[in-house]
């Protein structure tokens, strides 16, 4: 089963924590060994895991990828988000995540972020728990 997340994203570059939705997802599938499939059906918009403890580090994050994908940049595309396409193809549509005892496996200071590039939007992120294959048998 797909679990579809639903979030309202803020105007520009903006990182939503998801970190609580998705592992409400993985309670709700009930596997308790496995993988967790993150992916954003967007195309301007990703998927990323990183600190979530300092503010600092998302910023920087953005910080870079303006600088690499700049608005005022000179871009073919005819709608205006050229930037937020680049920046979305920089950071990628997906994570895949471990499971372990129906509970995200991460690290201290780790989260997963909606990266919108191309907000405000309502974005859809789906998750898809699987479970291991001993836990099938």
């Amino acid at each position: 089963m797909i679990h579809a997340i639903s979030v309202r994203t803020k105007p520009g570059v903006d990182f939503q924590d998801i970190t609580e939705e998705v592992q409400e997802a993985v309670s709700a599938g009930g596997v308790e060994s496995g993988m967790c499939f993150v992916f954003v059906p967007h195309t301007t918009a990703a998927i990323t895991l990183n600190e979530n403890a300092d503010p600092a580090v998302l910023e920087d994050i953005a910080a870079r990828l303006e600088a690499a994908a700049p608005l005022r940049g000179q871009y073919r595309h005819s709608e205006g988000n050229g930037p937020a396409h680049v920046k979305a193809s920089l950071v990628g549509n997906c994570v895949m995540l471990l499971v372990d005892r129906r509970r995200l496996v991460l690290g201290t200071w780790q989260g997963v972020f909606l990266c919108e590039f191309d907000g405000p939007r309502e974005r859809k992120v789906l998750v898809k728990v699987m479970a291991d294959a001993e836990e099938k048998k």
